[in-house]
C-alpha cells in the first residue's frame, strides 16, 4: 500500500504536472504577507478543532418542561387538562411533515396548536418513515395495527405518506379528540 503511495504522489508531483508548478509557486511564495495569513488561520483553526475535541459533558442536559417552553413563548398558549399547546412553525416543505402540517386543519386541527404535539408524536412511533414496521405489525407513520388498515384511506398506504397521514390523523380525531392528548396518552403508555 505504502509503495502505490510512493508511486501515486511522484507522479502527482513530477515535473511538467499541475501539482508540480502548484508546489513551485507555494514555495515562491512562503514568506509573503498572503502565507503568514493562511498560516495563521490553519493555526487558529487547529486550535479551535483540538478545543472542540476535548469538550466533555459534565451534567446531562435537562430539557425544559411543556410549562416552561410555554412561559418563554411568547406566541398564543393554551392549557386545558394539563395539556400544554405551544405553538408551532411550519415544517420544511417537500417533507412528509409538510404534509400533516398542511392537512391538519382539514381535520379540525389548527397546526399552530396542535403539530408540535403530532410532531412528537410520530417522531417517536415512526420518525415519520413511510415504511417504519415494527415487531407487532405495526407499519408506516402512524404505526397502524396492522397496517392494512390504513387502506380505508387509500390503496397507496404502503407506500404514500399523504395517505398514511391522514388516516392517522383521523385515527386520533375519533380516539383522542386531538393529537395533543393522544401525544399525553403515549407518554404515559408508550402506545397511542
Amino acid at each position: 500500500m505504502a509503495v502505490i503511495g510512493v508511486a501515486v504522489g511522484a507522479q502527482l508531483f513530477a515535473p511538467g504536472s499541475a501539482a508540480y508548478k502548484i508546489a513551485q509557486a507555494m514555495g515562491a511564495v512562503q514568506g509573503s504577507h498572503t502565507m503568514q495569513l493562511l498560516e495563521a488561520e490553519r493555526v487558529q483553526l487547529v486550535a479551535m478543532t483540538d478545543a472542540a475535541n476535548t469538550l466533555t459533558l459534565v451534567v446531562r442536559p435537562q430539557l425544559a418542561s411543556p410549562a416552561q417552553v410555554a412561559a418563554a413563548n411568547p406566541g398564543p398558549v393554551a392549557a386545558t387538562g394539563g395539556i400544554v399547546y405551544v405553538t408551532s412553525t411550519p415544517p420544511d416543505p417537500h417533507t412528509a411533515q409538510a404534509i400533516a402540517y398542511n392537512i391538519m386543519a382539514s381535520f379540525g386541527f389548527d397546526p399552530k396548536v396542535y403539530f408540535g404535539c403530532l410532531q412528537d408524536l410520530w417522531n417517536h412511533e415512526s420518525g415519520w418513515r413511510y415504511d417504519a414496521e415494527n415487531p407487532s405489525g405495526a407499519y408506516g407513520i402512524p404505526q397502524a395495527l396492522p397496517g392494512s388498515k390504513m387502506a380505508s384511506a387509500g390503496s397507496d398506504w404502503q407506500t404514500n405518506p399523504a395517505t398514511q397521514i391522514k388516516w392517522g390523523l383521523g385515527y386520533i380525531k375519533q380516539l383522542y379528540g386531538n393529537p395533543c392528548n393522544a401525544w399525553a396518552f403515549e407518554e404515559r403508555n408508550n402506545y397511542y
